[in-house]
């Protein structure tokens, strides 16, 4: 690596290194740096002639990065959102006026229950701020809150420690939903009908316990899975077809019954489903950070 050429870089051409590791798409860089196409090309090949790798290849309509540009990704990007944080402090965030785009990290299947209401909030505030729902992945939520990928997390609870923080926004009971049909005809579901059930799952993971797995096999019970998908919706059709069992928290069972699936209770006894909001110890002084944070607590205890 040619030192001098990385002691001489622009760091605006950070910003560029930064948006293209997340969009990875060149129109869209330019769209959310505001400049052209042109500029962001030639942005990233004067960060290349510097660090004298490709950094991204383009594969399709992505341009992916480079071995050499995973490894050092997240660290520089730690670092240019710590700057960030450092610099918020001498500022007062003001919601009104502040063209903000908040990024959450949130599961698909929380997703429909919370982006609705918060993004009806944001707007009752102020119609500039906006609002960006992108994947978790838990095993990288360190990454994706350190290098500011996502402003704030929303998942189940786990046992995560600093740097990273989190506080708990609601908790759940979970509940049964199958098919109205001859053999199910009634409302409840007894313990012996749902041990000898065949059982639908939700995980977009190819394979590894879900939630309620976990809680069940504390108490040494391990169900027969009949089928695995990767969202409610697709699950919703499943359980129209079939005579599966699908257990999920209240919340999502809620949006899912209609006239033709009942909703039990779960006829097992297990701890109730929290939902913790995370978020990384770097932004615990950014005023807009920690405002979002004390907008969603309150959306979540009203």
């Amino acid at each position: 690596m040619a030192n001098k050429s990385v002691q001489q870089l622009d760091l605006n051409l950070l910003k560029v290194f930064e948006a293209m590791y997340r969009e990875q798409n060149m129109s869209r860089v330019a769209e959310v740096l505001f400049i052209t196409p042109s500029a962001v090309s030639h942005a990233i090949k004067r960060l290349r002639d510097a660090l004298q790798d490709p950094l991204f290849e383009r594969q399709g309509n992505k341009m992916k990065p480079t071995s050499a540009c995973l490894r050092i990704a997240p660290q520089l990007l730690e670092s240019l959102h710590g700057v960030r944080s450092s610099l918020q402090q001498f500022t007062e965030f003001n919601p009104v006026d502040s063209e903000q785009t908040f990024t959450i990290a949130i599961h698909d299947a929380l997703e429909s229950l919370y982006a609705p209401r918060l993004y009806k909030h944001l707007a009752e505030v102020s119609d500039k701020l906006s609002l960006a729902c992108v994947k978790l992945e838990r095993s990288q939520i360190q990454r994706q809150l350190g290098s500011g990928q996502a402003d704030l997390a929303v998942d189940v609870a786990m046992p995560l420690q600093r740097p990273i923080q989190h506080a708990r926004i609601a908790e759940d009971s979970f509940v049964v939903l199958f098919r109205k049909s001859e053999q199910r005809h009634h409302e409840n579901i007894t313990r012996e009908e749902y041990l000898g059930a065949k059982h639908l799952t939700v995980s977009n993971r190819p394979s590894g316990r879900v939630v309620e797995d976990i809680n069940l096999q504390q108490q040494s019970i391990n169900r027969q899975i009949g089928m695995r998908c990767q969202n409610y919706q697709t699950a919703k059709a499943l359980l129209k077809m079939s005579e599966l069992l699908l257990t999920c928290p209240r919340l999502i069972g809620e949006t899912l019954k209609d006239e033709d699936l009942h909703m039990a209770d779960l006829p097992i006894d297990v701890p109730q489903l929290e939902l913790h909001l995370y978020w990384h110890e770097n932004t615990s002084n950014d005023s807009a950070i920690n405002w979002l944070r004390h907008q969603i607590f309150g959306l979540a205890n009203a």
